[in-house]
């Protein structure tokens, strides 16, 4: 399946940085990890960096897949509510899921460093009331977030106006929140997989896996075999065709960027992210290079065809959008794009072994609106299961919750 429309900007920015080699020969490692996208990249990053002989094969070019089409806003919050989460889960596993998730913003930052070009920048994140119902329910949730130590201060309308000079009931205020390039980041991890020693291919399809108790055989499509230890699959979407149960849905979400503004007009909007309470929400950020990305408009769409129809009018509803919540703005949109993603019913991942494939093929499903901050929680819960060590998120975060 095409995961993408349009006109992504950051293969677009990028254009196509390195090409990897398929795989022609057998080979031998401890970890594979099958999906050369942001997740698998990260997953892959961890594992070599704790001493794992890790190889990487991708069906496509190496973050050609969702990862081109991310408008990569890094935030902790969890696309269910921590008051919901706490109601389905109870408060101490909903708390857990949020700390991890703002734990993982710097940690995200930690990983970049080093790398070149990758944009990576804290940033302020603005979450506003869309509508007067929405704002008891946000100082609500607010104060929950507060009660278990995380950053959200609650500006109410006053102060809203007063300090960005936007119209809403209120809004929870953040400072955990960042950006990044997730095209250059995923090609800049690999590279430094490549110089720890591991192994990376493109264009290279898996098409069989034959797990036992001492490892798992992968075989491709053009016949060569891998023998590993252990499989991580970290398709994205994709790696729901290797299991029965259906665990997500897929949807569509559309996204546009401008031209570059100019400082004095973008002001506070170039360090804070803005998204809001309705659903599906508008969501923007600022680029390093003061291009406006905007982003929203999900919808249950996943055919090819149909979202690539929608494309240009989704882009034009997202300007209206925009320009209403910022009337003084006067942005040029340069590229509109789609692209498809899964999103799980209760707005949690997937990381770990399924009773289908047994113990040594984990699977890596980063599903959401913060698919990135998951997957940074993701490498490391991975890599203690391999490493055969709990980690205090593997039942929430595993297929046992179903």
């Amino acid at each position: 399946m095409d995961l993408k429309s349009g006109y992504p900007w950051w293969a677009v920015r990028n254009g196509l940085i390195q090409a990897f080699p398929p795989l022609e020969q057998d080979l031998q490692c401890d970890v594979l990890v099958v999906g050369g996208g942001i997740t698998g990249a990260l997953i892959a990053d961890e594992l070599s960096a704790h001493g794992h002989d890790v190889a990487l094969i991708e069906q496509r070019d190496i973050g050609w897949g969702s990862t081109a089409a991310s408008t990569a806003l890094l935030q902790y919050e969890i696309d269910t509510h921590l008051l919901e989460l706490a109601s389905q889960y109870g408060q101490d596993a909903a708390a857990l899921a949020y700390q991890a998730c703002a734990d993982a913003i710097p940690a995200l930052g930690e990983v970049a460093r080093g790398l070149k070009d990758v944009d990576f920048k804290q940033m302020d994140s603005l979450y506003l009331a869309s509508r007067r119902r929405d704002v008891p329910r946000l100082m609500a949730e607010g104060e929950a977030r507060r009660g278990i130590g995380l950053d959200a201060r609650w500006l109410d309308r006053d102060a809203l106006q007063e300090r960005f000079s936007v119209d809403a009931g209120g809004a929870l205020l953040t400072r955990q929140a960042a950006r990044v390039d997730p095209y250059c980041f995923t090609y800049g991890l690999l590279r430094r997989l490549q110089r720890r020693g591991g192994t990376v291919h493109d264009r290279t399809v898996l098409h069989a896996l034959t797990p036992t108790a001492r490892g798992v055989t992968a075989r491709t499509e053009s016949g060569m075999q891998i023998r590993a230890r252990h499989v991580v699959l970290a398709m994205g979407y994709a790696n729901q065709q290797w299991l029965d149960p259906r665990v997500a849905r897929n949807r569509s979400s559309y996204a546009f960027i401008t031209d570059p503004i100019n400082a004095d007009e973008l002001g506070w909007l170039q360090r804070t992210m803005v998204w809001e309470s309705a659903r599906p929400y508008l969501y923007l950020r600022a680029t390093g290079d003061r291009r406006l990305l905007v982003g929203g408009l999900d919808d249950a769409i996943d055919i090819p065809a149909r979202r690539d129809g929608r494309v240009d009018s989704k882009a034009r509803k997202l300007m209206k959008q925009l320009l209403q919540w910022f009337p003084h703005l006067q942005p040029t949109p340069a590229f509109s794009w789609a692209g498809t993603f899964a999103e799980t019913a209760d707005g949690l991942p997937f990381f770990g072994p399924h009773a289908q494939w047994g113990p040594r093929v984990q699977f890596a499903m980063a599903y959401g609106g913060n698919g990135i901050t998951y997957s940074m929680i993701g490498a490391g819960l991975l890599r203690a299961r391999i490493e055969r060590r709990r980690h205090p998120l593997q039942d929430l975060f595993g297929f046992g919750r179903l």
